[in-house]
């Protein structure tokens, strides 16, 4: 089904985008001379309530409203638990997190292998178009022979991860008054006060960079091809990130080169670097960051 991005700038006080999936609107945002956008930003922010029934807390960032942050978007460096806990806490993530990424490793090392090389190719049209490696379902349509790393397995291992925090309730280990550093994901909607996450993540022209998100160097799953993810792949793993950070390559960054890549990586890691000094040197509830429109 096509998927389209429509953009309405006919007046200059606002512009509306909106991306349609045939007839369906999948997304909808707007910017507005007389709005601030928010999404995006980063703030110091102070919790006000925390709310057991939701298993969400509110907290006051300095906007209109207080922002809503759901339990699963709290990381566990926040949690008022004993330090060896936390610790244990933050070590089984992490194995969970490696163990993820090798499946992941091992589904595009198992698609690379069912690609056929130019040899192979070259034997199917000499054949006239048979080859024994692809078999034909009932429609008609081809598909490889051999298998891969199921999608499931990965997921379910996904949730696995995210299950582990699930032994602790909000009520229990996020409390009134607690300062907490917040990037705001989706803007304020009428009543409703923007959604938060202390998960945060800077994009830049190439990357995007998630300086408390242990799942190492990654790439953009629109980038499809086996030989551009396997270079990048490369171009990734001689960055050297901390077990503590995550990096994702973009869409942009396809035909950029090593040097490209690694300066937009060095530029988001001294950004970060300036978001924590300013957060040590201010008091919640305060603006840390503000990105670009």
């Amino acid at each position: 089904m096509t998927m389209r991005m429509l953009i309405d700038a006919r007046h200059r006080e606002e512009t509306r985008v909106a991306v349609v999936k045939g007839n369906r609107i999948e997304e909808f945002d707007f910017e507005s001379a007389e709005r601030k956008q928010l999404k995006g930003n980063i703030y110091l922010a102070k919790v006000t309530r925390v709310e057991p029934s939701l298993q969400a807390a509110f907290v006051d960032y300095g906007g209109n409203r207080h922002g809503f942050l759901a339990f699963s978007e709290i990381h566990p460096d926040y949690y008022q638990i004993p330090k060896e806990d936390r610790d244990a806490l933050l070590r089984e993530e992490a194995e969970h997190a490696a163990e993820e990424a090798k499946l992941r490793a091992e589904q595009e090392a198992a698609e690379e292998a069912d690609e056929p090389s130019e040899e192979d190719i070259e034997r199917f049209e000499d054949d006239g178009g048979m080859d024994p490696d692809v078999a034909e379902d009932m429609d008609g349509e081809a598909r490889p022979a051999r298998s891969t790393v199921n999608d499931d397995q990965v997921e379910a291992l996904r949730q696995r991860r995210m299950n582990l925090r699930r032994r602790y309730k909000i009520q229990d280990v996020i409390h009134r008054r607690q300062v907490l550093l917040v990037q705001v994901v989706k803007e304020e909607r009428g009543n409703k006060g923007a959604a938060l996450t202390t998960y945060l993540s800077l994009a830049g022209r190439y990357c995007v960079l998630m300086p408390n998100t242990s799942h190492g160097g990654g790439i953009s799953r629109k980038i499809s091809n086996t030989g551009d993810r396997k270079r990048l792949k490369s171009i990734m793993a001689e960055l050297k990130l901390p077990p503590s950070m995550g990096c994702i390559v973009r869409t942009a960054g396809l035909q950029r080169t090593k040097t490209e890549i690694k300066r937009d990586f060095d530029y988001l890691a001294r950004l970060w670097d300036g978001i924590r000094e300013q957060t040590l040197a201010s008091s919640a509830p305060a603006l840390i960051y503000g990105d670009s429109d």
